[in-house]
């Protein structure tokens, strides 16, 4: 049976995965399209270069990926894009990841391995297997600093996860429950009916829970140990054993974390990265960017982020730095053309 699997030392020059692998997009473009969405758009915005998804071994940037799902569910109109998206997609087209989780010899170890794997997968995420007495605790959870929307990203990680187990036990299994941290949303019925479980929100981390009885000792019909430590070599190969985020994430990071204390300064947030001003400027400049345009952009992000939450106005001005509700007002704008309140009252908010 051939798998089309690369060998791993062909692999050895492969630059590093600094986000997630572009196999967590297989097939992105076209479920945009059948849900209503303009996929060149969507990418437009995410700021994803669509080639990079027909090579399943290249990376793409994290915050990049949870953008464009975010966008997606906004543009189509689809609420619960993600846990859509994640329904349909099958171990398979996972590439690498996918295959850990195949060729190992039963269930339980494929959850094992899958956990184990992802971080080569993806960057800057918690992932686990964690044993709680009758079940297993299958935790996800997206850490990095830049990233303020995700759960289009935690729905499709948990659509993912669930058709790992049910690839062995068939597609009426279900969970004991499923944990998510963002908040519940207004279509929370067909979470209910995709898992066949009882759905957690605003929860500590997103989670299945996973019955023991269900997995210990069942095998995997695919079960590969020769191609398991070819695939598992693999995958490291391309993710790397050592990562460093990006050094403008993790400005943008610290300039989040301070703002509700005020607009930190140049050298307050160069410092924080063992930095001077002049080689924080320096290292901007190579991302097109100045340290001004970053604070904006932060901003911005955050704007949106709290907004969408439906968090009060007034509220807003000293979370984002601003001494005063009329500066923020300003910032919105020029931002948007509009004013804040006027786009919490718009269709698409």
């Amino acid at each position: 049976m051939s798998l089309n699997i690369p060998h791993p030392l062909a692999m050895t020059d492969a630059p590093s995965n600094l986000g997630v692998l572009s196999a967590a997009a297989s097939g992105l473009d076209r479920f945009i399209g059948l849900q209503g969405g303009d996929a060149e758009r969507v990418f437009g915005v995410a700021g994803i270069d669509p080639d990079l998804l027909l090579h399943p071994t290249l990376s793409l940037s994290l915050s990049n990926y949870c953008k464009v799902l975010e966008e997606a569910a906004s543009q189509s109109g689809c609420d619960n894009f993600g846990l859509r998206y994640g329904q349909q997609f099958q171990p398979r087209a996972l590439g690498l990841l996918g295959y850990v989780g195949l060729c190992s010899d039963t269930l339980e170890q494929a959850l094992r391995n899958f956990a184990l794997a992802f971080p080569y997968h993806q960057h800057d995420t918690l992932i686990r297997l964690v044993d709680i007495g009758e079940c297993y605790r299958f935790d996800y959870q997206v850490r990095h600093p830049a990233i303020l929307d995700k759960r289009q990203d935690a729905e499709l990680t948990m659509g993912m996860a669930l058709n790992l187990v049910r690839h062995v036990l068939g597609p009426t299994w279900a969970p004991r429950a499923v944990l998510f941290e963002h908040g519940k949303p207004e279509g929370w019925r067909e979470h209910q009916a995709v898992f066949d479980a009882p759905i957690l929100f605003d929860q500590p981390c997103n989670a299945l829970l996973i019955p023991k009885r269900d997995i210990v000792g069942r095998l995997m019909p695919e079960r590969d140990p020769v191609l398991l430590m070819l695939v598992q070599d693999a995958i490291a190969r391309l993710g790397g054993q050592q990562h460093q985020q990006c050094l403008v994430d993790q400005a943008r990071g610290l300039v989040r974390d301070a703002l509700p204390l005020g607009e930190p300064g140049l050298e307050q947030i160069a410092a924080g990265l063992g930095l001077s001003g002049a080689g924080l400027q320096r290292r901007l400049r190579e991302q097109n960017l100045s340290y001004s345009a970053l604070i904006d952009q932060v901003r911005r992000e955050l704007a949106l982020h709290y907004l969408r939450r439906r968090l009060p106005i007034t509220e807003l001005a000293p979370l984002l730095g601003y001494s005063e509700t009329s500066a923020f007002s300003r910032a919105f704008r020029r931002w948007f053309d509009t004013s804040p309140r006027q786009w919490l009252q718009a269709p698409t908010a």
